[in-house]
C-alpha cells in the first residue's frame, strides 16, 4: 500500500472535490441558509472528511509524520523556535505528582514512565509573531504585554504546530500577541499525562518570561481539553493563572456520555464511529487475548532464564507477571438486549480505566469554578456540541451541574466551597462543523478570529487594569456579505456589510439585462425577526455577564442572537449519574466500523501481533525500576532491551501541508498588504493634519490626536518601513481599536477604591467636596484620560505630561490642604495655580515649601522667574522626595484661599482667570470648557486686553 503523502492524498481527494463542486451548484436548494451554501466551506468541509478517512487506511505513524512535517511559514511571519529547560519538565512532574495523588498515579501505571522521552528529543516550542510586531516591539525594547499561549488539536495523537500555524498566527496578527505553541508528545506511544506535562512545562517556562496578566490561553478541541486540564491544575496547586483562556471546540468528554455523540452529525468532518487506523505496533495495543498470551511467554523466560548477571531478581531485564499491565478495564454495557463487553482500548489518549478521569475528561471535575475567564466556541453542527454547552454552563455554575454523586467526597465539597464560579462567554455557532477556524478562508471563521481577538483583548484589558489595541480590520479584512456569491478572498477589497442589516451587494454595479433565472432568494420572516433581535455581531465589545455567562447563540453572518434557556437545551437537562457513563449509541458506532477494519485488515493485525510475540521471546521490553505499569500503548513500556532508538530524522517538507497552509494564509497575505496601505494612507493624513492658529502656524498635532494617544507615543514601523502607531498607541485614522474592561464581569479586587478615587474627583471638580483629603487616582493606562459616567477628565494621570496643553494644565501645582475643606496655593506661584488644576496631575498632595523657592529674578532650568519666585515641585514615592519639574509662576496677586472661599458654582472653583481658564467678561476673555483645545492666538483674537509683559513672558 502506497504511503501517505501529497501525492496519494491528492489522487484520494481529488473525486471529493470534483464531486463536491458539481452537487454544490445542483443541490444549492437543500443548503439554504447553512454554512455549505458557501462553495468555499463546502468544499473545505469535505475536503478535510475526506482526509480523514483515507488516513484511516494507513499506521497512525504515517499520520503523525505527515502532519508533522516542516511547513515553511509566511514572509510576513517570525518564527523563533525555543528548547524548555528540563527543570522546567521536572516541575511540571512534581505539580502532576501532588494533583494525581497516589491514587492517581496508581491508576495512570506510576510516576516514572510518563516523564521518559526519545532520547535526544527535547521538548521545543515555537514563537510565531507578526514581523512588523516584532521588529517595533525591537525598537521599543518592549517585551509585550500579550501573548497567546496555543495547544493545537489532533484527538490528542496527530497534528503539529507546523500543521496549525496558519491559524496560530492569525491569532497572533488579529490580537497583535506573541504566540507561543508548544510541540508536546502525542499519543498513543506518549498517552496521558505525557502531553499534559510537556503543556505544564511550558506555561511554567512562559512565566519566566512574562507576568501571568500578559498571558491569554487558547487550545482547539484536543488542546481545548488540555488548556481546561491545565487551568485546573495550576488553580489547584497555586501557580499563578492566565488573564483568560479561549476554548474552541473543546473536547471535554472521552466517554462520549452526551447525546449529540450518539447522533448523525453529517455538517461535521469528525468520524462519527471515532478514529481507527490501520494496525500497527503503536496502535492498537494490544487486547485481553493478547495481553494473557504475553505474559505466559514472560513467565516462561523467567523461569527458563532466571536472574540475569548483574542484575536483581526485582529489576531484570525479563518482565514478570506484574512487569506486564493487568487486564485493561472491560467496558459492559447492554446493546439491543445483549451483554456487550469491549475488551480493547478505544481512545487512544488513555487506557479505559482513566476514561473518567478528571483530568482526561474535565466535565468530571467537582468544580470548575476559580478559573479566569473563558471563552467556549462550539459548532451547532458537531459531533462534540452538547458536551461543549455542558461545560460552559458547569463552570459558570458549579453547584448545579455536579458530577456523579460517587464521585463526590469530602475534598470534592471543599472545593466547591472554596472556588466562585468561573465567567464564561459562550458562543454556539448555527451549523458549523468541530474548530471551524481551521476552515480560515470562509466567512464563518473570519467571524470566530475576530471573536476570539476580541475576547483575548478583553481578558488582558482586564487583568491588567489598562486599553489593549487590536486590529480593526473592517476596511482591510472585510467579509461579504453577498447572499448568492461565493465567500473568496478575491471579494473582499468591497466594503464590509453588517450582518445586521438586510443583505446588499458589496458595490453596487449597473446591472444588466438577462434572461439567466435570479439566483437571489428572499428573506423568511424568521430571519427578518432574527435581525430585529439581534443584540450584536461577531468582534463586538463584551455584554456584561448575567449570572456569570453570556451565552450567545451566533449565525454564519456573525449575527449574535440570545441562547435559548437552559431547560431547552438537551446538554443542561442530564441527570448527573449519567454523565460520564459510556452509551450504547457511540458504541453501537464504534463496534460497527471495528468488525469492517477487523476484517478488512485481518492479516496485518496477524502480522502485528507475531511482531510482538518475537520481540517478547527475543529478550523482552525494558521495565522501569520502580515497578511502573505503563499503559499497552506507551512507548516508555514497548522499549526493547538493547534496542537504541534511532536519531530523528530531519524534517521534510511537506508539499501538502503548504498547499493547505498557502489558502488558509491566502487572506492573511491580500489584509497584511491592504493593511499597509491603509497605514501609510492613515500616516499620510496624520502628517498633513495642522491646527490653524491666527497667526497661520502649522505642523501643530490636533486636539484629536491628542485626545486618541495612548500609551508611550513611541511608534514602530510597518514591514514596508512605514511609521504606525506602537503596541500601546493608536492614531486617529488608524486601523486600530482600544479594548477595555467596562466592568462586565463586575468589580473585582481593588476595583471598588479605585473607583471611589475617581468618584471623589469628580465631586471635587464639581464643588462637592468641603472637607475630605483629595487623593490622586490611580490608573491602570498611564497617560491616559480616563473617562467616567460619560465625563472625559481633561488630564493625564500617573505620567509626564507629553503636550503643550498638558504641560500647561500642569503648570500651576496646587494643594488641598487637609481638614480645611480649602484649596492652599503653594507659596509663591500666582492665582494661576488654579483650582481645577488639583485635579489634573498626580501631584496634588504634593508638600511644597516657602524654603525651596528661588529668589525673585533667579533663573531656573534656563527660564528667567518674575517677582514671583519659581516654584521647586516635589513628589513623595515610597517615602522619597523625587524632583517632579520646575513651576514658573506669573507675576499676579496672590489669592488667599483661606479667607476666600472657592467658588464651586462654577465647577473649578475659579474666579480669577488665566489663559487656560474660564475668565470673566471684561478681563482676558472667556474660554470655552475643555471639551476642545483652544491655541493661544485664539484665545487673544477675541478681542482680549494686551497681555502685560509678565503674561507675555509666561505665555
Amino acid at each position: 500500500m502506497p504511503p501517505l503523502n501529497t501525492a496519494t492524498i491528492g489522487m484520494a481527494v481529488t473525486p471529493t472535490v470534483v464531486s463536491t463542486f458539481f452537487s454544490h451548484y445542483l443541490n444549492r436548494n437543500g443548503v439554504r441558509q447553512k454554512p455549505t451554501e458557501r462553495l468555499s466551506y463546502d468544499e473545505g468541509l469535505h475536503l478535510i472528511r475526506s482526509f480523514l478517512d483515507f488516513a484511516s487506511s494507513r499506521p497512525v505513524e504515517e499520520l503523525q509524520a505527515f502532519t508533522g512535517q516542516w511547513v515553511p511559514h509566511p514572509t510576513w511571519v517570525r518564527v523563533d523556535e525555543v528548547e524548555i529547560p528540563e527543570y522546567e519538565l521536572s516541575r511540571a512532574a512534581n505539580l502532576l505528582h501532588e494533583q494525581l495523588g497516589p491514587e492517581g498515579i496508581r491508576r495512570v501505571g506510576g510516576r516514572e514512565w510518563w516523564q521518559w522521552r526519545k532520547p535526544k528529543s527535547p521538548l521545543k516550542a515555537e514563537w510565531i509573531e507578526m514581523k512588523a510586531d516584532y521588529e517595533e516591539r525591537k525598537e521599543n525594547a518592549d517585551p509585550g504585554n500579550r501573548v497567546m499561549l496555543y495547544v493545537h488539536g489532533g484527538a490528542y495523537f496527530f497534528g503539529s504546530v507546523n500543521e496549525h500555524r496558519f491559524m496560530i498566527q492569525r491569532h497572533a496578527r488579529k490580537l497583535r500577541a506573541r504566540a507561543f505553541a508548544p510541540k508536546y508528545r502525542l499519543a498513543p506511544q506518549f498517552p496521558f499525562p505525557c502531553g499534559l506535562q510537556d503543556c505544564l512545562a511550558a506555561y511554567l517556562y512562559l512565566l519566566t518570561q512574562q507576568e501571568p496578566k500578559t498571558i491569554i490561553l487558547a487550545g482547539d478541541s484536543a488542546g481545548g481539553g488540555m488548556v481546561l486540564s491545565l487551568l485546573v491544575i495550576l488553580r489547584d496547586q497555586g501557580i499563578p493563572l492566565p488573564a483568560g483562556a479561549v476554548l474552541i471546540s473543546p473536547w471535554a468528554d472521552l466517554t462520549h456520555s452526551f447525546p449529540s455523540v450518539a447522533g448523525d452529525c453529517p455538517l461535521d468532518y469528525v468520524p462519527p464511529h471515532g478514529f481507527h487506523h490501520r494496525p500497527s505496533r503503536a496502535w492498537p495495543p494490544p487486547d485481553e487475548d493478547e495481553m494473557e498470551e504475553l505474559k505466559k511467554i514472560a513467565v516462561e523466560q523467567k523461569k527458563g532464564d532466571g536472574v540475569k548477571e548483574g542484575s536483581s531478581d526485582s529489576n531484570s531485564g525479563i518482565p514478570t507477571i506484574g512487569d506486564v499491565i493487568d487486564k485493561p478495564t472491560r467496558l459492559s454495557l447492554m446493546i439491543d438486549g445483549q451483554q456487550i463487553d469491549i475488551k480493547e482500548q478505544i481512545q487512544m489518549y488513555t487506557t479505559n480505566e482513566m476514561l473518567n478521569h478528571p483530568l482526561v475528561s474535565p466535565i468530571m471535575q467537582p468544580t470548575l469554578g476559580g478559573l479566569p475567564p473563558l471563552l467556549i466556541m462550539t459548532g451547532g453542527a458537531e459531533i462534540l456540541r452538547d458536551e461543549q454547552i455542558y461545560l460552559a454552563h458547569k463552570c459558570a455554575h458549579p453547584e448545579k451541574y455536579l458530577p456523579p454523586e460517587a464521585m463526590m467526597d469530602e475534598h470534592a465539597w471543599a472545593q466547591l466551597k472554596q472556588y466562585p464560579p468561573t465567567d464564561v462567554q459562550l458562543q454556539v455557532w448555527d451549523d458549523l462543523c468541530h474548530v471551524a477556524p481551521t476552515l480560515s478562508f470562509t466567512r464563518p471563521a473570519k467571524y470566530q478570529f475576530r471573536a476570539i481577538a476580541q475576547f483575548g483583548a478583553w481578558a488582558l484589558a482586564r487583568a491588567q487594569r489598562r486599553e489593549i489595541d487590536i486590529l480593526d480590520d473592517d476596511d482591510v479584512s472585510v467579509i461579504s456579505g453577498h447572499e448568492g456569491a461565493d465567500e473568496s478572498d478575491e471579494d473582499t477589497n468591497q466594503p464590509a456589510v453588517d450582518p445586521t442589516q438586510p443583505n446588499l451587494e458589496p458595490k453596487q454595479k449597473p446591472k444588466k439585462k438577462t434572461n439567466k433565472p435570479k439566483n437571489k432568494r428572499t428573506k423568511t420572516v424568521a430571519e427578518m425577526e432574527n435581525e430585529a433581535n439581534a443584540v450584536g455581531k461577531a468582534g463586538d465589545p463584551l455584554p456584561p455577564f448575567h449570572q456569570h455567562m453570556i451565552r450567545q447563540r451566533v449565525t454564519t453572518t456573525g449575527l449574535i442572537l440570545p441562547l435559548p434557556e437552559h431547560s431547552d437545551l438537551p446538554a443542561c437537562c442530564m441527570d448527573r449519574n449519567v454523565i460520564g457513563v459510556i452509551k450504547a449509541g457511540p458504541v453501537r458506532k464504534w463496534l460497527a466500523h471495528k468488525k469492517k477494519f477487523d476484517s478488512r485488515f485481518a492479516s496485518t493485525k496477524s502480522k502485528v501481533h507475531k511482531l510482538r510475540i518475537k520481540d517478547m521471546r527475543e529478550g523482552g521490553y525494558e521495565v522501569f525500576p520502580g515497578g511502573d505499569v505503563p499503559p499497552p500503548s506507551a512507548l516508555a513500556g514497548r522499549r526493547k532491551i538493547g534496542h537504541r532508538e534511532k536519531d530523528q530524522k530531519k524534517e521534510k517538507k511537506s508539499w501538502g501541508l503548504s498547499l493547505w497552509g498557502v489558502w488558509g494564509s491566502k487572506h492573511d497575505k491580500m489584509t497584511v498588504a491592504r493593511g499597509e496601505k491603509a497605514d501609510r494612507a492613515a500616516d499620510r493624513e496624520v502628517s498633513t493634519k495642522t491646527v490653524q492658529g491666527a497667526d497661520g502656524g502649522e505642523g501643530a498635532r490636533s486636539y484629536t490626536d491628542i485626545e486618541n494617544q495612548e500609551g508611550t507615543g513611541i511608534q514602530g514601523k510597518t514591514a514596508a518601513g512605514v511609521d504606525r502607531p506602537g503596541l500601546g498607541t493608536r492614531l486617529s485614522g488608524s486601523r486600530y481599536k482600544s479594548v477595555a474592561d467596562k466592568g462586565q464581569t463586575g468589580p473585582h479586587e481593588g476595583e471598588e477604591h479605585e473607583r471611589m478615587q475617581i468618584d471623589d474627583i469628580l465631586a471635587y471638580r464639581k464643588g462637592e467636596l468641603e472637607e475630605q483629603h483629595h487623593q490622586p487616582p490611580e490608573v491602570g493606562a498611564t497617560g491616559k484620560r480616563p473617562i467616567v459616567d460619560g465625563l472625559a477628565t481633561p488630564f493625564s494621570l500617573g505620567k509626564k505630561a507629553e503636550t503643550a496643553s498638558m504641560i500647561t494644565l500642569q503648570s500651576g501645582r496646587s494643594r488641598f490642604t487637609a481638614g480645611t475643606g480649602v484649596l492652599q496655593s503653594p507659596p509663591g506661584t500666582s492665582a494661576g495655580a488654579s483650582r481645577d488644576n488639583l485635579s489634573l496631575m498626580p501631584g496634588a498632595d504634593d508638600a511644597y515649601s516657602s524654603a525651596e523657592a528661588p529668589e525673585s529674578g533667579t533663573a531656573v532650568d534656563g527660564v528667567a522667574t518674575g517677582s514671583g519666585s519659581a516654584l521647586k515641585n516635589e513628589v513623595e514615592v515610597d517615602g522619597d522626595s523625587k524632583e517632579a519639574e520646575r513651576i514658573v509662576p506669573q507675576e499676579v496677586e496672590v489669592r488667599n484661599y483661606a479667607t476666600q472661599p472657592l467658588d464651586a458654582t462654577r465647577g473649578i472653583g475659579m474666579s480669577l482667570p488665566t489663559p487656560l481658564t474660564p475668565g470673566t467678561p471684561g478681563t482676558l476673555g472667556s474660554r470655552p470648557g475643555l471639551d476642545r483645545f483652544v491655541t493661544a492666538d485664539e484665545f487673544l483674537s477675541t478681542g482680549a486686553p494686551t497681555p502685560t509683559a509678565s503674561e507675555q513672558k509666561l505665555a
